[in-house]
């Protein structure tokens, strides 16, 4: 931005650009340690042997049950209207065991990533032998009703006005 934009709509004035080198210097800083996380958390992942393998028959049996679906679907309606309640259901069922595989699916992914951040937490907290890391925000919690949280508002807004 040019000196003259600046003073026309009254922004302090920038940094010469020597002065933002050390600025970038950190991002790339950080964003190699940030990288350096991520490879970590790859590298975890594969440890876990036969997950591709349980992805692949979830994937199988969900393919299966969706033909058998679509198959299903395609005989009631080429049949006689009092069968065709009876195939519609069981083409239902074969829907709804897909839609469990995926879930399954899914879930264990989730369930995988849950763990992983546990045993990362655990190690950082190994790491430094529990002591509290000052970037981690800690907060104190009260459980208050109603009538507390009005009688507290209302003190300090006496305690204000008795202050002015």
């Amino acid at each position: 931005m040019t000196r003259k934009l600046e003073d026309l709509f009254d922004l302090p004035h920038t940094a010469p650009e020597s002065d933002s080198v050390p600025a970038i210097n950190e991002t790339r800083a950080t964003l190699a340690e940030i990288d350096d996380a991520i490879d970590k958390i790859d590298a975890a992942l594969p440890a876990v042997r036969g997950l591709d393998m349980s992805d692949n028959e979830m994937d199988a049996l969900a393919d299966l049950a969706q033909g058998s679906y679509r198959d299903l679907m395609d005989l009631g309606m080429n049949v006689d209207s009092r069968f065709a309640s009876e195939i519609f259901s069981v083409a239902s069922n074969m829907l709804g065991h897909a839609i469990t595989a995926k879930t399954a699916k899914m879930n264990k992914k989730i369930k995988m990533i849950e763990l992983q951040m546990k045993k990362a937490k655990l190690d950082k907290d190994l790491a430094n032998g529990d002591e509290q890391d000052p970037q981690t925000p800690n907060a104190q919690g009260h459980v208050l009703n109603r009538n507390d949280v009005l009688e507290r508002l209302l003190g300090t807004r006496d305690q204000k006005s008795n202050k002015a």
